[in-house]
C-alpha cells in the first residue's frame, strides 16, 4: 500500500525522537518516498544525516534554505505529499497546528499541505493529560486530523503512564490500514471522519470523546486468516491417577485465542490441561499428552496461516504407563522417561506459507535463550517471558514479554493484561505475514 506514495515525515524534539530513524526506515522500506523535515529541537536528539540516509532524500529543517530556486521548498513538499506523518509530536507541535502557527519549517508546511495528516504524540503523561493539549488534539482532530494513541509504561522522565510513542512499526500498519481504506491514489484533503488510531493499528475511543462511539471499530488485521493456538500444560501420564504436566492456567493461549478472533481470525483452539474459563464461541480442541496435541495440529496445518504455540508441552514422558495405580512401596521407585516429539521445532521445519510464533517461559538469560530456541526451531517470533517477575506469568492474570525476531529483540511489552499482551504480539505477526490468504 506505501509503494511510490509520497510522505512527509514531521520529527519534532522529544527523546522518541529516536524511534523516528526505525520509522524512516520501516517506510522507506516499504517502497514509499519519505521526506524528513526536523525541527531545531529534533536535531538536538538526532541527526540530519541519520535521516538523509535512511529516508535517501535530503533533510529539511530550515524555512530559508532554498535548495531550488524554481521552487519553495515548504510549498513544493507540501503539494507532493499523500500523507504529512508527525512522530513524534510533541506538546508544542500540537499547540502550533491546533492555532495555526507557522514559525519554522515544519509547522509552514503542516499549514500550506492539503494532504491528510497524521499525528503520533509522545511527551510526559502530565503533559499529555493537560486540559489545554488535549483541547488542542480535540481541536485537530475536529478537523480531519488523524492521532495514533501514545502507548503505556516506563517514560524517559521516570514516570509510569500514557505518553510513549508508538511502536513504528504499528505506526507503519496505521499508514496501511489508511491508505488500503482510503483506496486513493490523488492528492487532496482526506474525506473520511476524524479518527483517533489506538496502539493496534486500530481505531479506538480517543481521550475526552475525540471520536464518535462509531468509529471505534476494531480493525480486523487478521481478516480471513485461519489461526491455530495452543493453550494450557500437557499431561503425561504415569498410571491412571498419576501424571507429569508443565506449570500452564492456559490463560495467556485463551487471551490469544479471544484476540485473534476479535482481530477477524478464524482460530482454532487446541487446550491440554487448563484451569482458566476458554473463551466462548472459538472452535475449541481438547487434548491430553504433547503427541495428542502434535496430531491435533497435524490436522489443521495445512490449511492454517498462523501457529501460535503458547500452550507448555512437556518435554519428557514415561516409556511405560501402567495400566493400574502404582502401589507405594517402603523403598525408591524409578521412573524412566523418553523425549517427547518437539512440535515447535517438528513445526518449523516442515512449515512453507504458515507463520509461526512460539514462547519461551525462562528464568534467567532471556535474551539468549529466546533467540537460540527462534533460530533452532525456525520460528518467525519468539516471545519470552521471565517466569520469576511477580504478578505475572503462570496462572496470573497480567504478563510482560520481550518478543524476537533474528534480529534480536522487537518489542518489549511491559506488565499489562494478557490480552492487552496478545494483541499486541499478535498485531505485529499480522504485520509480518505475507502471501496469499489460505
Amino acid at each position: 500500500m506505501l509503494k511510490g506514495k509520497v510522505i512527509i515525515l514531521g520529527i519534532t524534539g522529544g527523546i522518541a525522537a529516536y524511534k523516528a530513524a526505525t520509522l524512516c526506515s520501516k517506510l522507506t522500506q516499504k517502497g514509499a518516498d519519505v521526506h524528513v523535515i526536523m525541527t531545531a529541537s529534533a536535531k538536538e536528539f538526532i541527526t540530519e544525516l541519520t535521516l538523509q540516509s535512511l529516508s535517501r532524500n535530503p533533510v529539511y529543517s530550515d524555512t530559508f534554505d532554498e535548495r531550488e530556486p524554481s521552487v519553495v521548498s515548504h510549498i513544493h513538499l507540501a503539494d507532493a505529499a499523500d500523507l504529512v506523518l508527525v512522530a513524534p509530536a510533541t506538546a508544542n507541535i500540537i499547540g502550533k497546528m491546533a492555532h495555526g502557527l507557522a514559525d519554522d519549517m515544519l509547522s509552514t508546511t503542516l499549514l500550506a499541505t492539503t494532504a491528510p495528516i497524521m499525528v503520533a504524540p509522545a511527551m510526559n503523561v502530565h503533559m499529555y493529560t493537560h486540559p489545554a493539549v488535549m483541547q488542542n488534539m480535540e481541536t485537530l482532530v475536529s478537523r480531519g486530523v488523524m492521532m495514533i494513541e501514545p502507548g503505556e509504561g516506563l517514560l524517559a522522565c521516570g514516570y509510569v503512564g500514557k505518553g510513549r510513542l508508538e511502536e513504528p512499526e504499528t505506526i507503519v500498519q496505521t499508514i496501511e490500514r489508511f491508505f488500503e481504506q482510503q483506496g486513493q491514489d490523488g492528492k487532496g484533503q482526506s474525506k473520511s471522519e476524524p479518527r483517533w488510531f489506538g496502539g493496534e493499528a486500530t481505531e479506538s475511543q480517543a481521550p475526552e470523546s475525540l471520536v464518535n462511539e462509531d468509529d471505534n471499530e476494531n480493525e480486523m488485521l487478521l481478516s480471513g486468516r485461519k489461526v491455530i493456538v495452543t493453550a494450557g500444560g500437557t499431561i503425561e501420564r504415569i498410571d491412571p491417577v498419576r501424571y507429569i504436566t508443565n506449570d500452564s492456567s492456559g490463560k495467556m493461549g485463551f487471551a490469544i485465542a479471544k484476540v485473534a478472533q476479535e482481530m477477524g481470525a478464524e482460530v482454532h483452539l487446541i487446550a491440554a490441561n487448563t484451569s482458566a474459563e476458554p473463551p466462548s464461541g472459538i472452535s475449541l480442541e481438547r487434548v491430553q499428552s504433547a503427541e495428542d496435541m502434535y496430531a491435533a495440529v497435524l490436522r489443521q496445518w495445512e490449511a492454517c496461516d498462523m501457529v501460535v504455540m503458547a500452550a507448555a508441552v512437556a518435554d519428557y514422558r514415561p516409556r511405560e504407563v501402567a495400566q493400574t495405580k502404582i502401589k507405594k512401596k517402603d523403598n525408591d521407585i524409578t521412573l524412566e522417561l523418553v523425549k517427547n516429539v518437539d512440535i515447535l521445532e517438528s513445526l518449523g521445519h516442515s512449515k512453507k506459507h504458515q507463520f509461526l510464533v512460539g514462547f519461551a517461559a525462562e528464568t534467567e538469560n532471556m535474551e539468549t535463550y529466546a533467540i537460540d530456541k527462534l533460530e533452532r526451531k525456525n520460528c518467525d517470533l519468539i516471545a519470552a517471558n521471565d517466569v520469576t517477575v511477580e504478578g505475572t506469568g503462570f496462572g496470573a492474570d497480567d504478563n510482560a514479554v520481550q518478543i524476537y525476531d533474528r534480529g534480536g529483540m522487537v518489542e518489549r511489552i511491559p506488565v499489562q493484561s494478557k490480552e492487552e499482551v496478545a494483541r499486541k504480539l499478535l498485531t505485529i505477526a499480522a504485520g509480518r505475514m505475507g502471501g496469499v490468504l489460505h
